[in-house]
């Protein structure tokens, strides 16, 4: 997937910032990626609070709109007291941006399924069929069009940005975690003595997959960093416009660097992108489920695995099958995955579940989607915007909340923290759990040394 990116320089994010005050911009919509039509931008703003619209014309006029109660296409006016219009400077004048507040709150925003962001009921109105900006004489903002945009009407971009205060916080968890060093050993030791409910095979196997970038690689060398007492980088990763993972890859935990295999395997993947013939060919994924695909199979964007293909395994045993997926996502980038992303991943969904494999959403860096949690991991379930973008996650992939964990990758790190290994081996535990779910619907019979030994 091509990262979709902010147009706006940092001058232009501190010009916003002395309008806004101590906030954080989270880029939902861009125009030249999603398409500049107003149901596009509706599906992609709705519902997400105060947002800050931003357009940009051939001048290099930098311009747009804020309204703090946000769109819901409740095709309507919308009150909002807090409204107002802007205009960033560029010069000697870049520390000044220009703010005209609203004059009649009652009209602030029109508010329609049909519109593109509209302030003041046509004062400002952007994303017009003919990509020009309009604006009619009303008395609900008093300002000259030209201070705005110059002569220019027509703009070459539009972008929406959700505002988060840096401040949002909730009084009390949304969910529990124990922060303390008895937790983490305890989380340890249920890892190190899983035990897969079938007799036939000890260790489950969990496949990890999600677009280029996501943090796949990184979540596997964060849970074998755990592990180790320090960090590792095992797996290949990195950040690039294509897949940095080429090759299918089982990688096995030790328990220290001298231990023995931990009873879990985690399988990566190449990354996924939106166009077709580039990174993991969705056709792979059964061969993978079932068993069939190698270690350091070489993958094919153009074309998916056959069973001519050197060492490709023709009668799996159950070992070799997957028990979990993994879709590890970016927190930041989930409310504006594209179109053709979004269906290849519910296509991936659709035929992990004609498998019967239970599957979980690994939100990654949780510390960029949020100040709160990067200045403390303990407030990641306290963020309203790490909540937020799970019930994003949910609602666009279709996967219930409680399947969707978030996480902080180890990447920069030298030595670990104790809070990060806790959230990681939640989420681990969680994955073990649903594996086991996979073998509670086997046709086995279950062991009695093996009965009961799931992760509680």
């Amino acid at each position: 997937m091509a990262e979709v990116k902010s147009r706006l320089t940092k001058d232009e994010e501190k010009q916003l910032c002395q309008l806004l005050g101590n906030v954080r911009l989270c880029l939902l919509f861009k125009g030249s990626v999603h398409g500049f039509t107003p149901p596009t931008f509706h599906s992609k703003t709705d519902a997400q609070g105060p947002i800050l619209v931003v357009a940009y014309n051939n001048l290099g006029c930098t311009f747009g709109g804020f309204t703090n109660e946000g769109f819901k296409s409740r095709d309507g006016l919308v009150r909002d007291e807090k409204a107002f219009l802007f205009r960033l400077n560029t010069g000697e004048r870049k520390d000044t941006p220009s703010k005209i507040p609203v004059r009649n709150p009652d009209a602030a925003i029109h508010d329609h399924s049909q519109h593109g962001p509209n302030f003041g009921n046509g004062s400002l109105l952007l994303l017009n069929a003919d990509m020009q900006v309009s604006s009619t004489v009303t008395n609900n903002y008093e300002f000259n069009l030209a201070d705005l945009i110059g002569d220019d009407p027509v703009f070459v971009e539009c972008e929406a940005y959700r505002v988060e205060s840096i401040g949002d916080a909730m009084d009390s968890p949304w969910r529990k975690i124990t922060w303390t060093a008895e937790e983490k050993k305890r989380l340890m030791e249920l890892a190190k003595t899983y035990k897969p409910a079938v007799n036939t095979i000890s260790q489950a196997r969990i496949l990890i997959v999600g677009p280029v970038g996501a943090g796949k690689s990184s979540f596997f060398n964060s849970v074998n960093s755990v592990f180790r007492g320090h960090g590792t980088s095992q797996a290949i990763a990195g950040s690039d416009a294509t897949s940095v993972t080429t090759k299918y890859r089982t990688y096995y935990v030790k328990d220290g660097k001298f231990g023995k295999c931990l009873p879990f395997v985690l399988c990566d993947s190449m990354g996924l992108e939106e166009k077709p013939g580039t990174g993991l060919e969705i056709d792979d994924i059964p061969k993978i489920l079932e068993g069939h695909v190698p270690d350091n199979y070489q993958f094919n964007p153009s074309a998916s695995i056959q069973s001519t293909t050197a060492g490709y395994i023709k009668s799996p045993s159950l070992k070799d099958k997957i028990h979990c997926v993994v879709f590890v996502l970016d927190s930041c980038k989930v409310g504006i995955l594209s179109e053709d992303l979004e269906k290849k991943l519910r296509k991936m969904r659709s035929q992990i579940s004609l498998h019967d494999v239970p599957h979980v959403v690994v939100l990654t860096k949780v510390d960029e989607l949020c100040p709160l949690v990067a200045e403390d991991i303990q407030n990641v379930y306290k963020s309203r915007a790490v909540e937020r973008q799970v019930n994003t996650a949910a609602a666009r992939l279709g996967i219930p909340v409680s399947c969707i964990l978030p996480v902080k990758n180890y990447s920069s790190e030298l030595e670990l923290e104790q809070n990060n290994d806790i959230l990681i081996l939640t989420a681990l535990q969680q994955i073990m759990r649903f594996a086991d779910n996979y073998f509670d619907n086997m046709p086995f019979e279950r062991t009695e040394s093996n009965s009961g030994s799931a992760i509680v």
